[in-house]
Formats: C-alpha cells, sequence, structure tokens
C-alpha cells in the first residue's frame, strides 16, 4: 500500500475502532507495512478517534523512527507479527470490551459454535501474560502467530493481523463478535458446538476458496474439549470451567485431516 492511502485508512480505522468502543482514551494501536517495507503507525499517547494523517509515525522495519513522531510503545508486538507473517500487511490492536473478558478471565475463543468463524478467522488462542511494550509480552505471542489470524492476551486484550488494514480490522470485529455470542449464549444455557463432520466441511470449503490456507489447520486444535492441545505450546488448554491461560513453550503440534477428524469425534464424544 501506498503511504497517502494507508495514512487515510489507518485514521479512519482508528476512528472506528473508538466509535465501536474496541478502544479508549489513548489505547490500542494500529500499523501498515507499506509497499517499500517502511511501516506506519499510530503515534503513542494519541486517541485513535482524534488522529490526523499528519500525527502517524513512520519507522523502518527494525522501528527506527524515520520521521519526527514517536509510535506506540507497543509497536514490537506489530514488529514481530510483520517478521513471522511475511504475507501480513496491517496490524490492530485494542481492547474490544467481550473479546478482553475472555482474556481477563483467562480463556481462548476456540469453540466452533460458528460456522463463519471457523471460514474466516479459526480460534483465538490465549497468549500468557506479558507486561505491555516489553518482551514478555512478543515471547508470549512468538508460538502463536504463524498458525493464527488474531490473539488474544492475558489480562490486556486482542490483536488482529491481515494483508490490509481492512482485513486486520475486520477479524478484530470478528473476534469481538463471537466472544460477545459466546458470552451470550452461556447466559441462555450454553453453546452447541458444531459437529466434527460439519468442521471437516468448512476446512475443506476455506482452503478451497482460500480464505486460509493449510498452515491454519492446527488451529483446529483448539476445538478439542479437555484434552486439547494449544498450538505452539505443548501445553494443555483449560475450558470454559477451568480458565487458564496457554503458557509459553517451544512444544508444536501437526495433525493430517484424518487425525484432525478423529480426534474431534473423540472430543464431542467426550462431552456426550
Amino acid at each position: 500500500m501506498d503511504e497517502r492511502t494507508a495514512r487515510r485508512e489507518i485514521v479512519r480505522v482508528g476512528q472506528l475502532l473508538y466509535e465501536r468502543s474496541y478502544v479508549v482514551s489513548s489505547d490500542g494501536n494500529v500499523s501498515v507495512r507499506l509497499d517499500d517495507g517502511r511501516i506506519l503507525a499510530t503515534p503513542t499517547q494519541t486517541n485513535k478517534g482524534r488522529m490526523s494523517e499528519d500525527s502517524l509515525a513512520l519507522t523502518d522495519i527494525a522501528g527506527k523512527p524515520l520521521n519526527d513522531r514517536r509510535a506506540s510503545s507497543e509497536l514490537a508486538m506489530h514488529l514481530l507479527i510483520y517478521r513471522e507473517r511475511p504475507e501480513i500487511n496491517a496490524v490492530c490492536h485494542a481492547h474490544p470490551p467481550h473479546g478482553s473478558a475472555f482474556a481477563v478471565a483467562g480463556l481462548a475463543i476456540d469453540q466452533p459454535i460458528l460456522s463463519e468463524v471457523i471460514l474466516t478467522l479459526g480460534c483465538v488462542p490465549l497468549a500468557a501474560y506479558g507486561t505491555p511494550s516489553t518482551d514478555e509480552l512478543t515471547d508470549a505471542m512468538l508460538p502463536l502467530v504463524k498458525h493464527h489470524n488474531a490473539l488474544l492476551m492475558a489480562n490486556h486484550g486482542a490483536v488482529a493481523y491481515g494483508e490490509d488494514v481492512w482485513q486486520a480490522f475486520d477479524r478484530l470485529e470478528t473476534l469481538e463478535h463471537t466472544a460477545k455470542i459466546a458470552i451470550l449464549s452461556r447466559a441462555l444455557g450454553g453453546a452447541s458446538n458444531l459437529p466434527p463432520d460439519a468442521i471437516e466441511k468448512l476446512i475443506n470449503v476455506r482452503e478451497k476458496a482460500g480464505y486460509l490456507d493449510e498452515r491454519a489447520r492446527c488451529q483446529s486444535c483448539g476445538y478439542l474439549h479437555e484434552t486439547r492441545i494449544t498450538c505452539g505450546t505443548g501445553e494443555r488448554a483449560g475450558n470454559m470451567d477451568a480458565p487458564r491461560a496457554a503458557t509459553n513453550g517451544a512444544g508444536k503440534i501437526s495433525l493430517t485431516r484424518e487425525d484432525l477428524v478423529e480426534l474431534l469425534s473423540q472430543a464431542v464424544d467426550l462431552k456426550n
């Protein structure tokens, strides 16, 4: 994306984040990787609903300032995602209320309750708590970034990313909408998960349509019930009745499609 267009779109996304109460005060940050590799980012200590195109910070891919504006102190989170995901060109970090409620409760958004979410987003894991603006946060995110398009950060908020700033924003919006539906469904007695054969069909559809590629298959490990493994961590994640944050680690699990369907079938049997 060219710089002029990116400035305009970052300001518009910042306004939407603020208008929808995904951020308040100076919370949150948005960035875009420009065509030439430079990073255009929201400035520190600035309300996202009141930014101007001239107020945005410009850095190189290492975070070195290239203008007189100071980027958010959480820019390292964005740079990590750009390094790990070459196809990603935009990042949105915010504190949407329902998604953040999952994060402070120690819960991932990983139950297969909505077909649209499986198609376009996949499960949203929970990264262990790390102090914002420090290596603790990026270290906790590192094992998860390659296989997911959005993350929750324990006791913090959410981040979503995409090929452009609108896809990143849309994924954040989907995360928040899903969290809200999950919370409301629990108030009504609990959600009904999609059956394994339906999940397999959705995985086939999303790969054929290009919504998500094969790298996202390991997201479905989050759909297991009490014995699921959190991607890239090698740790068992808690279910909704026993919340706990995923801990950072070097382990990784790979599943064939046949293995995935078998595990999902076992998970449904356990639940029933």
